[in-house]
């Protein structure tokens, strides 16, 4: 009987597993690294607000502490968004006409809630409290960045799984001394390490459940 196939046939078909096993590994790496790439967790991108509210200058210009427009940060899991009244405290008297700051004096006239669009959006199966972590001496920056150079806040960090434990698995390279929480221009002294491991002891954190699933998920 003669020959249907050419012998070139069988060095495609083994191609063709290649080719297949090849597509399928490189479909898996793909998935399971989708979400380390910066245009899929928008690091990096800047958040339109119905105000154009600038942290370079309200925090590191004019030197406003965290915790005069986030009031609940030290007692809640939620850092709190500032009522009206907050920037109205200065902005009666200030900038009184700035058109940038309409929706700030239409909310106060009409009593309603300025609707500002949430930057970091944690999935709903996702636990964070912010209180815990200021109570253990992490700083702001280490999760939002250089808040104060922010003319519009923007994404600093991907906050995924893998960045998260990162932190909770070494401790001592990101915590600081509780004074120096709301400080946004502390950097890590030399001695980083051996200053986080006193702190680590000295403000009870217990390393070992830091990677336990029930930490972050309820």
């Amino acid at each position: 009987m003669a020959q249907v196939f050419h012998r070139s046939i069988n060095w495609l078909a083994r191609f063709s597993i290649i080719a297949v096993i090849a597509a399928v590994g490189l479909l898996f790496g793909i998935l399971l690294n989708i979400n380390r790439i910066d245009y899929v967790s928008d690091v990096g991108l800047a958040i339109d607000q119905p105000v154009p509210f600038s942290h370079k200058h309200h925090v590191e210009a004019i030197g406003i502490d965290c915790r005069y427009c986030h009031t609940s940060v030290e007692e809640s899991a939620f850092a709190g968004i500032p009522p009206t009244e907050t920037c109205m405290t200065c902005h009666s008297l200030i900038w009184t006409e700035a058109p940038p700051l309409e929706p700030i004096r239409a909310s106060w006239r009409d009593e309603t809630n300025i609707k500002w669009n949430r930057v970091h959006d944690l999935p709903d199966f996702v636990y964070f409290r912010h209180n815990i972590h200021i109570a253990k001496g992490i700083g702001c920056t280490s999760c939002h960045g250089a808040i104060n150079e922010m003319p519009l806040v923007k994404i600093e960090n991907a906050l995924n799984m893998e960045w998260c434990l990162e932190c909770h698995r070494n401790p001592e390279n990101h915590i600081r001394p509780r004074e120096n929480v709301f400080d946004v221009h502390w950097t890590p002294p030399a001695d980083q390490e051996a200053q986080g491991l006193r702190l680590i002891e000295e403000y009870d954190v217990r390393v070992s459940q830091l990677t336990d699933c029930s930490v972050c998920h309820l």
